[in-house]
């Protein structure tokens, strides 16, 4: 698995709309790999042991007020420093004027300069979500991502187990398909992952028999969704008579992706179970257990207590 998966800086530059003031000959290839800001106010006064040149640097108005109450030649010293710990971008906020040897020298270093009208705060914490997604660590499982009654559900099994057909009949019951066959799942903070079709195949679903079906043109905007969070992965398998399966709720089964358990459940398929309802039975039961009730352990409870 790897950490990390890049993207170029003109991925970002069209998300925020980034004006370039200085952009050196394939700059907008350079490659962000750190989810991280940086605030270089530190590195500008003289102190680099622990500066990270691969996040991008924000210069705020604290920064650029230091700067300007330097003289010329302290402040183009302190600039050329700073450039040759080679940061991979630098950002001026809130629209201010970039100082004439700061232009010079990053052109002489090569650095892109960039210019945003946000104000440093709400351009980094959005910078930071954008980044954590777009460069989280992921992986693709064989499966379909579902959202029923706003829980995103992972539904895994075998082949021809019924995996496309059961989403499209929850497509039909009102509610929305993420991903059909192949999911995409990115783990985007400690405790979250979410999951989104490849793009060769989003809003599209396949269906033995009759082949593969526009998802979004039959059933109409409300009926697909990019991206989901996944908070439910439901395992269907072949019924076994001889298999022992959980008829309470009270055993709590877990699934490991990229190193977060997901709540699951196993589901036997045999002819004549309606696993659409199935599906919104178990959605609307996993709501209701994190909102604070689980009836599986309130119903045990209740046997405990006649046992008295």
């Amino acid at each position: 698995m790897q950490s990390k998966y890049p993207i170029p800086l003109s991925q970002v530059m069209r998300e925020f709309q980034l004006e370039t003031i200085s952009l050196p000959e394939g700059g907008e290839d350079i490659q962000i790999s750190s989810s991280e800001l940086n605030r270089p106010g530190l590195a500008l006064s003289g102190f680099k042991e622990m500066f990270e040149p691969n996040r991008i640097q924000l210069i705020d108005r604290m920064e650029h007020r230091y700067l300007s109450e330097l003289s010329d030649a302290q402040r183009t010293k302190r600039i050329e420093e700073f450039f040759r710990l080679k940061p991979v971008a630098l950002v001026l906020t809130s629209d201010l004027p970039p100082f004439e040897e700061m232009i010079e020298l990053a052109k002489v270093y090569k650095i892109p300069m960039l210019r945003t009208e946000e104000r440093t705060s709400t351009f980094m914490a959005s910078v930071i979500s954008y980044l954590n997604t777009n460069l989280a660590p992921r992986i693709t499982r064989h499966g379909v991502l579902v959202e029923v009654y706003g829980e995103g559900m992972l539904i895994l099994g075998d082949s021809g187990i019924g995996k496309s057909e059961t989403a499209i009949e929850l497509v039909k019951r009102g509610h929305r398909l993420i991903a059909d066959d192949a999911v995409e799942i990115k783990r985007v903070s400690a405790k979250t992952l979410v999951g989104t079709a490849p793009e060769l195949i989003r809003y599209y679903i396949e269906l033995r028999g009759i082949g593969i079906v526009d998802v979004r043109r039959l059933f109409g905007m409300g009926s697909v969704k990019e991206t989901e969070r996944i908070d439910l992965v439901i395992n269907l398998e072949t019924w076994d008579s001889e298999k022992m399966y959980d008829r309470f709720g009270l055993d709590e089964e877990k699934v490991n992706i990229l190193g977060i358990d997901i709540p699951a459940i196993t589901i036997p398929v045999h002819p004549g179970r309606n696993l659409a309802v199935v599906l919104e039975i178990a959605a609307m039961n996993h709501r209701q257990k994190k909102m604070g009730y689980n009836t599986a352990e309130e119903f045990n409870n209740r046997l405990m207590e006649q046992e008295f």
